[in-house]
């Protein structure tokens, strides 16, 4: 497959760390670096079984963005086989979805019904993709009452992003290793 990104992609991101200059102040989670800004909030999201972080969760303004970060192939991108399979597991769920076009691409809008507190509800999600050189990042905005404003601010979130995907040979698809910054460790 293609590769799916922006065409000002290096230039606005998501950005490949080696595109970023010395001194830009990034939150280094291992492969995904968090540019800092005002009312950022910032989660690791781990994993029951095997207590890895397998995703960030950054909120901003009651919105939320979840980031994960695949490695990939030189060549080929993720993303579309990404939406189809994105399609199917929440055609199983009795979700539906449309491909639309967004601010970075093509974006897949998700509504899925799920169990608050015992009632059924609807949640909507919206899920973006960039292929990079050598990694995928998948971004997936919640936001009950999402606007126009706040939707941009996420994306521009999301573009602010840098992605590491190290030297280790990896087959695409996989998830590359997140971690939490030093200064969270001390």
């Amino acid at each position: 497959m293609t590769k799916a990104a922006p065409a000002d992609r290096s230039e606005h991101g998501p950005f490949d760390v080696d595109e970023l200059g010395l001194l830009t102040p990034y939150l280094d989670f291992g492969s995904i670096r968090i540019a800092p800004r005002q009312g950022l909030q910032i989660r690791a999201d781990v994993d029951e079984n095997s207590k890895k972080i397998v995703a960030l969760t950054l909120e901003l303004a009651g919105h939320r963005l979840q980031l994960q970060a695949f490695a990939a192939s030189k060549s080929e991108g993720l993303w579309h086989d990404t939406l189809t399979a994105l399609e199917a597991g929440l055609a199983s769920q009795g979700g539906k979805s449309e491909r639309r076009p967004g601010l970075i691409g093509l974006e897949l809008h998700a509504t899925v019904p799920v169990q608050v507190d015992g009632r059924n509800e609807v949640r909507n999600s919206r899920f973006i993709g960039v292929d990079g050189p050598r990694w995928f990042l998948r971004g997936v905005i919640n936001s009950p009452g999402l606007d126009d404003f706040h939707y941009a601010k996420l994306v521009e979130v999301f573009r602010s992003t840098a992605v590491s995907r190290g030297d280790l040979a990896m087959p695409p698809g996989e998830l590359l290793p997140l971690k939490l910054p030093v200064q969270a460790n001390e």
